[in-house]
């Protein structure tokens, strides 16, 4: 086209900056939606998925696949009835899988506390940058964006959070002590802190310890025999482990009923890790799950609801393709005087067409340019966006 006709298009934009500025509007929010979307889920869907694929089985309680699997890969909170370490041990004892514990029950400051074996460092190749992962009851390693934003590092405390404020059956919060910080590793791992399983059993109130009862004060004591003494409930049992009374933590009752959240299972072979996961079925008590195959079925349901969301951005576009051409009618019967000049002064009859067309081409670049932005911005956005869902 030829240079007077952008001239005299852009004069006329910019004189009426006002019907330009919402139509560039109107096409850049009907450019963004699908771009938009289809970026978002398939970002989300590709953090997922390197995650379940890492992870070849899960081995829960029964019940819902879907919580059971976000709760074991990306902590997220969920009510999941426990299934007992007697279950993990009797699937280490089987062989041909390596078996990871977790228990993913409690907070720390609104942080998930992981539980877990020093199998589970290696095997997600977490590496302490400063310090060393939790090698004794009461230590915790903080992940990487953990420590930056809580402002902690190694030899300060952190305090878990009470399941209950007000409910003294509770075991009160436990004082940690941080034994390290964890390198940075763009996974889940990073928003969360790390205990030593048996630590999580003092969470859950089950390990505890007491003073020595010959130095109770008699106060507390309810009564004494040749056998025993019985103390009163008032006192409390420790908050935090030391090195004087680490060695005197303990919980009463069988071994076999304590707590996990779910047992990670990392087979020797395809073949191992189908036995695997039909014996565990086999049990109906237990499930046992292939996370990617849980990640692909929720990732069918979002491409479900995506497509009646694609529905409507299709009613959105008939709507703003309807309103432009609303306003460019109402704008050649404003401008009827306007073009009879121009056909008076010599100017073609495609000179007309050429305007109208031009300024219509300028606002589509306007609005293409928009887009780009706003998907530039949302693309920077992503990884902060990730952590927050």
């Amino acid at each position: 086209m030829r240079p007077g006709l952008w001239y005299l298009s852009w004069r006329h934009l910019r004189t009426h900056w006002g019907q330009t500025l919402v139509l560039a509007l109107c096409y850049a929010v009907v450019f963004f939606i699908p771009a938009a979307s289809q970026l978002l889920i398939g970002r989300y869907e590709e953090e997922l998925m390197r995650r379940a694929e890492e992870t070849p089985l899960v081995a829960g309680a029964r019940g819902n696949r879907f919580d059971l699997t976000l709760a074991s890969l990306y902590f997220r909170q969920a009510d999941l009835e426990p299934i007992p370490v007697s279950e993990a041990d009797r699937l280490q004892d089987e062989g041909g899988a390596l078996i990871i514990p977790l228990n993913v029950r409690h907070t720390a400051r609104g942080v998930p506390i992981i539980a877990t074996g020093p199998e589970y460092y290696d095997w997600r190749g977490l590496h302490a940058t400063h310090g060393t992962p939790p090698l004794q009851l009461g230590d915790v390693a903080l992940g990487a964006r953990v420590a930056e934003r809580l402002g902690l590092g190694v030899g300060e405390a952190l305090f878990s959070d009470q399941p209950d404020l007000y409910d003294i059956s509770k075991p009160p919060a436990l004082k940690m002590r941080i034994s390290g910080v964890l390198g940075p590793t763009g996974a889940p791992d990073d928003e969360v802190v790390f205990v030593d399983i048996k630590t999580a059993w003092i969470l859950e109130g089950i390990s505890h310890a007491h003073q020595d009862v010959e130095e109770v004060d008699d106060k507390y004591v309810l009564g004494r025999s040749k056998e025993q003494i019985v103390v009163s409930p008032a006192l409390v049992a420790y908050h935090e482990v030391t090195p004087e009374n680490v060695a005197t933590f303990h919980y009463h009752g069988d071994r076999s009923l304590l707590p996990l959240t779910a047992v990670l299972a990392i087979p020797d072979s395809e073949k191992s890790g189908t036995i695997l996961k039909a014996r565990v079925n086999a049990t109906k008590l237990y499930q046992m799950v292939v996370p990617a195959r849980v990640i692909e079925d929720l990732m069918s349901i979002v491409f479900r609801v995506k497509t009646l969301f694609d529905g409507l951005w299709g009613v959105l576009a008939g709507a703003t393709v309807a309103m432009t051409a609303l306003v460019f009618w109402l704008s050649v019967r404003l401008r009827a005087g306007e073009m009879q000049t121009l056909e008076r002064i010599g100017c073609r009859r495609f000179t007309v067409t050429g305007l109208y067309v031009t300024e219509f081409t300028t606002i589509l670049l306007a609005s293409a340019l928009l887009t780009l932005g706003a998907l530039g911005t949302v693309s920077w956005l992503l990884p902060q966006w990730f952590r927050l869902v």
